[in-house]
């Protein structure tokens, strides 16, 4: 939906100006792609640096740098637990800043070292890599807090995928309270 959503945006028409083959598995893509079945294909990592590592492709743009601050990660929970738990939910949420504090403060070296164990599957050269790219990005906010520039901007991409029915307020359902006691 982003990728369709950023190439609208650029002026084409995702059904009309280009073939999108969606009857690949997510997992398969990157195979499929290196057996010349697409010019692009669309990766999450470690798949992009993967084929870069392998001389089989390379990342030519990012979906997460040209769409804007989309919320792919957010966290929910009913309104009675938090009412309820309110310590519970700070506690999460200063823990969740804590990391990003620490996203902030490091080189992508010392942020791959802490997370290599998170992911056995890839060498520390490849997730040093894969954090560079998305720190040089600017991937990561300094925050948590949900704005509400990034809420409209998700229920747009929706919307132009068919996908929302109905737009949501952004004060009946997002609750940034937390987010704005843990960055102080």
């Amino acid at each position: 939906m982003v990728f369709e959503y950023i190439l609208k945006q650029h002026g084409l028409d995702p059904a009309s100006d280009l073939s999108i083959n969606q009857n690949i598995d997510f997992g398969s893509t990157a195979a499929a792609f290196s057996e010349g079945e697409a010019d692009y294909t669309v990766e999450f990592e470690p798949g992009a640096t993967s084929l870069e590592s392998e001389g089989k492709g390379y990342v030519v743009a990012s979906l997460g740098k040209d769409s804007g601050y989309v919320p792919y990660t957010a966290y929910s929970a009913k309104q009675s637990f938090i009412e309820e738990h309110p310590d519970v939910i700070q506690s999460f949420t200063n823990a969740l800043q804590k990391g990003m504090d620490f996203v902030q403060t490091h080189t992508p070296g010392e942020i791959a070292e802490v997370i290599e164990p998170q992911f056995p599957e890839t060498d520390l050269d490849t997730i040093t890599t894969i954090v560079t790219r998305y720190y040089e990005q600017n991937t990561w906010k300094a925050d948590l807090i949900f704005q509400e520039e990034s809420f409209e901007l998700l229920q747009d991409i929706l919307e132009e995928a068919g996908e929302l029915k109905k737009r949501a307020p952004y004060e009946d359902i997002v609750t940034t309270e937390f987010a704005e006691k843990a960055v102080k």
